[in-house]
């Protein structure tokens, strides 16, 4: 069997493996990547960029809503969901178009196909072998579906955008994000829908305040929340879906149940024993500081990893990795501290650094934390309402800011410049000092006593 040679083999044509082979192929390296899937990886195909375009949806939907109190006359219809998932769907196969070009004019090898490791630096595809003294494993992560009868009743995340239809009842199972997104687009383009959750607020990996928040503003929207709940089952009762706890309580009537309980590494197939690479108890790649593995010249990057599983930490990784490798950049390296990110829901959540919790375990008494809570002005005209709740988290004597979270209109705008200040150093004697924005929910910030 002949082999092909390469400087870098990227597995996975996702974000991270996309950013990490157009680098390398910058410093002249001979570059592949793999991809069994379509170019773009979750991201493109089935995460942030469809999930943002369903969020825009809901963000119409509810302006509409609003409307009326602006002296608007509009008559609001139902959500054409076909043709939202049409045109939606069709902008994703020109990002796919885009990211083929993209490749093909820089010189990039794609390879379509799934790869799996002959040795740690020879992978098989299609029958054909390649070859490179650098290989990055950038295959991501895929939607964890529960370990318990029925459960292929259910979707995922996945399934989600593959709806041709939107169901009118709907159960979402779990409280992170993608849950909590998924089912702010459901409810507000029409379907009914209750949440399930293990325990007593949702997002419980952010700081408490965010959680509790956007319980609250769930709830005022009309969705229903059920709280302490340890799923046992999922069955089928005449077309409808029912859950049931393991409490013996069931939960009936529903047209759609969505897990949206976490993610796990997408490594099966790829042979990893065959490269000796290790992976952790949770089944993620385990890799050091530099993105490398225990084995020499072969690295992860991206959700693969179980780090911050997040597109521009991806990206980030991979360039500052090519960079190391073929730049002669030998520090080169992603921090992983401070990285902002954006919960998409109704109202939005920005935040980055240190939760409230986290400070207080690392500094005690040293930490000081600002908070301020209002209705934004968007809302002095509307007959429905959302709160905006802001913390900042300081330390020291200095009020060094180590945390900021908001949840409110505006937030996921706002968290981008706020988490450069922060970043660079940023004090709260910095924010007293910034004139304020008027009027606006951001000059908040810079106002809190």
């Amino acid at each position: 069997m002949s082999t092909q040679a390469f400087d870098l083999i990227c597995i996975g044509g996702g974000s991270g493996g996309l950013a990490c082979a157009q680098r390398a192929v910058e410093y002249g390296a001979k570059t592949a990547v793999i991809e069994s899937q379509r170019l773009g990886g979750t991201c493109v195909n089935v995460g942030c960029v469809p999930k943002k375009v369903m969020w825009n949806a809901s963000s119409v939907a509810r302006a509409v809503a609003d409307a009326a109190d602006y002296g608007f006359n509009v008559t609001i219809g139902d959500n054409d969901w076909p043709t939202l998932k049409h045109k939606r769907d069709a902008y994703i196969v020109r990002l796919n178009g885009i990211y083929a070009r993209n490749l093909e004019a820089k010189g990039v090898v794609h390879v379509h196909g799934a790869a799996r490791f002959i040795d740690a630096h020879t992978v098989e595809v299609n029958g054909k072998r390649l070859t490179a003294p650098h290989v990055v494993i950038a295959t991501g992560g895929v939607p964890t579906v529960p370990d318990l009868p029925g459960a292929g009743l259910g979707i995922t995340s996945d399934g989600f955008f593959s709806l041709a239809q939107r169901p009118q009842r709907v159960a979402v199972v779990g409280s992170g994000y993608i849950a909590t997104e998924l089912a702010g687009s459901f409810h507000e383009l029409g379907s009914q829908v209750e949440l399930f959750i293990r325990k007593d607020h949702l997002l419980t990996h952010f700081d408490v305040m965010l959680g509790k928040s956007l319980m609250r503003e769930t709830r005022a929207q009309g969705m229903l929340i059920h709280e302490h709940v340890v799923l046992a089952a999922l069955k089928d009762e005449s077309g409808r879906k029912t859950l049931v706890a393991a409490d013996g309580r069931e939960f009936a009537g529903f047209d759609c149940v969505l897990w949206a309980i976490g993610r796990s590494a997408n490594v099966a197939g790829l042979d990893l024993k065959s490269a000796g690479v290790a992976t952790d108890d949770s089944g993620y790649v385990v890799t050091d500081d530099y993105q490398n593995t225990n084995v020499a010249g072969v690295y992860a990057i991206g959700d693969v990893t179980g780090r911050a599983a997040l597109t521009p930490v991806a990206i980030a990784a991979g360039r500052r990795l090519s960079d190391r490798l073929f730049d002669g950049k030998t520090d080169r390296r992603l921090d992983y501290n401070m990285i902002a990110t954006v919960v998409f829901t109704h109202p939005p959540i920005g935040t980055v650094g240190m939760s409230e919790s986290e400070a207080r375990a690392a500094y005690g008494d040293a930490v000081k934390v600002y908070v301020a809570d209002f209705t934004p002005m968007y809302h002095a005209l509307t007959t429905r309402k959302s709160h905006t709740d802001m913390k900042l988290v300081c330390v020291g004597p200095e009020q060094k800011i180590v945390g900021c979270h908001i949840i409110g209109v505006g937030a996921d705008e706002m968290m981008q410049g706020f988490a450069v200040a922060i970043r660079m150093g940023a004090t709260k004697r910095d924010f007293d000092d910034t004139v304020a924005v008027h009027p606006t929910s951001s000059e908040e910030l810079v106002t809190m006593r």
